[in-house]
């Protein structure tokens, strides 16, 4: 796994340009025994093609068998320690949305869900509310929802997600989650973790975020399907290096959600302004071609399918997907590595443990016998499974950024 510290002695400058193509929940299963993945059933002329001259593998997020969340997957990504630094969901949605996050805030991501009588979850995702119905019913908590003690910010994110801020003195993170990440059960109560370092302030800030819950529970009642709430990741704003600071790299992230904004900017990279299409991200790509060295391209639909548990759209993106990675090429960089920050299965409906297909090309690759970007075919390349982490490194050796280590 990469050392920070030791990768920073390492780094000199350089003006070569690395592209991050990063198909979010890429990696699949097959629908029936000896079926295809999605990626697999995709058709992929142009990713095959790339990874006919690149070298591939496939990618560790954390450690086998444990499956990551959106933010520790994309720390590994960018050579960060996920285990090491630690961010809730809240805080990388906040400061997606350009949110002024304090540091003592506490911040949590919000879903929008539907209970039914026994206030069982049956739906985590209120059908994908709409953008525009979920900023009417933030306006609706800002209003009707009161808490003693601190200030309180309900703001919209994107579809069914919004950003809880709890701001005021004596406040601490190291809570439990009210979204059981399941449907048929109810929703638990927040608690303080059992090893909180502060577990007084908590105690008090679950007691104020569970009040929340119980109010935002009454003015919802009649908002079917969006008659409840869920939240998870409530943390504050974590020290971390940035990507400047430890990489020399001038980085750019060009993505339509929210929380891969935020998560991009809390390691110092400028969040471009990129539309909602992937029309619109590969033309900031090329807008600021000029003025970055690094540049992180984040597609969601492909996570979004897999979790929808919809194996033919989830292969629509992917195919999507490849006609626009000419354009990427076309501006000719010196690296490009295309992954993801996880696998989302459509068999499973959910982020998962498997290793993640994988393609890193430069002049100074040793190809391998890699010509379909699958996970079959990748899991025989020259990189084998290795820990994502390992791919900052590649690419900056790839970009002749690193100097040799020792005489």
């Amino acid at each position: 796994m990469a050392n920070l510290e030791f990768i920073r002695k390492l780094v000199i400058p350089a003006e070569t340009k690395i592209v991050f193509l990063v198909m979010d929940g890429i990696g699949g299963l097959p629908m029936r025994e000896g079926g295809p993945t999605e990626l697999e059933a995709a058709h992929t002329p142009n990713l095959d093609a790339l990874a006919a001259k690149s070298i591939c593998g496939c990618t560790i997020l954390i450690s086998p068998g444990i499956t990551p969340g959106s933010g520790p997957g994309h720390l590994a990504m960018f050579g960060y320690d996920p285990c090491r630094y630690l961010i809730g969901r809240g805080v990388l949605e906040a400061l997606g949305i350009d949110f002024d996050l304090q540091p003592q805030d506490v911040a949590g991501r919000g879903n929008f869900c539907s209970v039914d009588e026994e206030g069982r979850v049956t739906d985590r995702r209120a059908g994908r509310l709409s953008t525009e119905k979920c900023a009417e019913l933030t306006a609706l908590l800002r209003e009707k929802v009161k808490l003693p003690g601190v200030e309180l910010f309900v703001e919209p994110v994107k579809e069914h997600r919004f950003v809880l801020v709890l701001r005021g003195d004596g406040l601490a993170s190291d809570l439990t989650e009210s979204d059981p990440q399941q449907l048929g059960v109810p929703s638990p109560p927040i608690r303080p973790l059992e090893d909180a370092p502060e577990p007084a302030a908590s105690q008090k800030t679950a007691d104020l975020v569970n009040n929340f819950i119980a109010q935002a529970q009454e003015v919802l009642k009649g908002q079917h399907p969006a008659n409840m709430v869920l939240l998870r990741g409530l943390d504050k704003r974590p020290a971390i290096p940035s990507m400047r600071e430890v990489f020399g790299l001038r980085a750019a992230a060009i993505a339509v959600y929210p929380m891969y904004r935020g998560l991009a900017k809390l390691v110092g990279m400028t969040a471009l302004p990129s539309g909602t299409t992937l029309a619109d991200e590969f033309a900031a790509l090329e807008r600021a071609w000029p003025d970055y060295d690094f540049f992180y391209l984040h597609f969601k639909s492909t996570d979004s399918r897999g979790e929808d548990g919809d194996f033919e759209a989830k292969v629509a993106m992917i195919e999507e997907f490849d006609t626009y990675v000419p354009r990427a090429l076309a501006l000719n960089p010196d690296v490009v590595v295309v992954t993801g920050d996880h696998s989302t299965p459509s068999l499973l409906k959910a982020h998962s443990w498997h290793p993640v297909p994988t393609i890193l090309h430069s002049r100074y690759c040793r190809y391998d016998d890699v010509v379909k970007y699958s996970e079959r075919a990748c899991v025989h390349g020259s990189l084998g499974t290795f820990p994502a982490t390992d791919l900052m490194p590649l690419a900056l050796a790839n970009a002749l950024r690193l100097t040799k280590f020792g005489a």
